[in-house]
């Protein structure tokens, strides 16, 4: 019910904007850009999702190998004190813990393509034990707001963004993303721990997340500590060698376990491009609608207003110009990455509102995620996941925000 308003709202602010435009201003235009907006979104819908049936054909296979030897079984044990405090409606040993580990691992390694097919599988484990599978369970919208959050640990695509664009250190908004994303993680764990009375000064909760703080310090003393030019080349090829080094260990423990790596690989693949086919209406649905609304340039207005009313208040405004990413990141990432290019291609990748959007754009995409994760297993009524969404990402925005004045400014 939530998406239907949302779906709605976007097409009838589009509408009410062009409207305005086409009397008041007079932009006979208006109606047509809407139009391609809408179509344009459509087209990427359906890319997107035929993009995704190779990997998710491929990591499919690879998790069903891994399920069979034991790998996953493995993982869960390793994570099962403190997920099992986080999902308690999951059993401790299900698929599903190993699964949902993976992903988060591949979000916080910057690998997209490989944490995208994780977090399907992850979302099909939940779905097996959600007694409504038309309705969001708790462990369901639990593992999709952690999925917005998007804690980043090494923010490849932006660091390559800002080389692209000529910055002097294409890494120095590493803190700043590992950070600005730590707050969005935290965010987004205490607003549905809230909802769901999950006790999070248990003793265990408490040492995983202090273990994370420090395992996250560590991580930025050495990346710190490393020459700003190899900072993209050693985040980039330590990522590689850790996904290359999940599929070699799923295939080894099959081999020494005796079991037919090749077949399971093929069982489970073959459930790749029915996923991929399954979310395409969703996807399509929502891109189209967040094209029309982005084309009818609501998404300026919004921005515009806002720097009025933050300087109204006497707050530094210096870094609303970078506000339009912010904005866009729960909507389409593809689209917050291009009006991040966009800034930093107006402003300079190394000025302080070029810092404030990279850091702004490594975030996930709430409206992507929801289509795509909930669509591939029918979940039409996502409960309070959009709100605790959209928390994490607001923790995230915030968070960047201040990180950078205390950095560059």
């Amino acid at each position: 019910m939530v998406l239907n308003y949302i779906w709605i709202l976007f097409f009838l602010i589009a509408f009410g904007v062009g409207l305005f435009k086409l009397v008041v201003l007079g932009d006979a235009e208006v109606f047509s850009k809407l139009v391609t907006g809408v179509f344009d979104g459509a087209k990427n819908g359906f890319e997107i999702s035929l993009g995704l049936t190779g990997i998710m054909t491929l990591w499919l296979g690879l998790m069903n190998v891994g399920e069979k030897a034991g790998m996953i079984a493995i993982l869960t044990r390793l994570v099962s004190p403190f997920f099992s405090r986080l999902f308690p409606e999951v059993p401790k040993d299900h698929p599903a813990m190993g699964a949902m580990l993976m992903n988060f691992s591949a979000n916080a390694l910057g690998l997209d393509n490989a944490a995208t097919p994780l977090g399907l599988k992850a979302m099909q484990g939940l779905q097996e034990l959600n007694p409504d599978k038309e309705t969001a369970s708790n462990a369901q919208i639990m593992f999709l707001v952690l999925n917005t959050a998007g804690l980043t640990l090494i923010p490849v695509s932006v660091m390559a963004i800002r080389a692209q664009q000529g910055a002097a250190s294409p890494a120095d908004v590493f803190v700043p993303i590992l950070l600005a994303t730590c707050f969005g993680l935290l965010t987004g764990i205490v607003s549905v721990s809230i909802i769901q009375r999950i006790n999070l000064f248990h003793p265990v909760v408490l040492a995983y997340l202090t273990g994370l703080a420090l395992f996250v310090a560590g991580i930025i003393w050495y990346f710190r500590s490393l020459p700003p030019d190899q900072i993209n080349v050693v985040s980039t090829a330590v990522g590689s060698f850790l996904i290359f080094s999940v599929i070699v260990s799923f295939v080894g423990l099959a081999l020494i376990k005796g079991i037919n790596a090749y077949d399971a690989f093929i069982e489970g693949a073959k459930d790749g491009f029915a996923v991929a086919v399954r979310i395409i209406p969703y996807l399509v649905a929502i891109l189209a609608s967040i094209g029309a609304f982005r084309a009818s340039g609501a998404l300026a207005f919004l921005v515009q207003g806002l720097g009025i009313a933050i300087g109204a208040m006497g707050i530094d405004t210096d870094f609303v110009p970078a506000l339009p990413v912010a904005l866009m990141v729960p909507l389409s990432g593809s689209g917050a990455r291009g009006m991040m290019v966009d800034v930093l291609t107006t402003y300079g990748a190394d000025s302080f509102v070029g810092r404030v959007a990279s850091t702004l754009g490594s975030t996930e995409t709430t409206f992507y995620i929801l289509a795509v994760y909930f669509g591939s297993v029918g979940i039409k009524k996502p409960r309070y996941a959009i709100v605790c969404g959209l928390l994490a990402d607001l923790g995230c925005i915030v968070g960047g925000i201040c990180v950078n004045y205390i950095f560059f400014h």
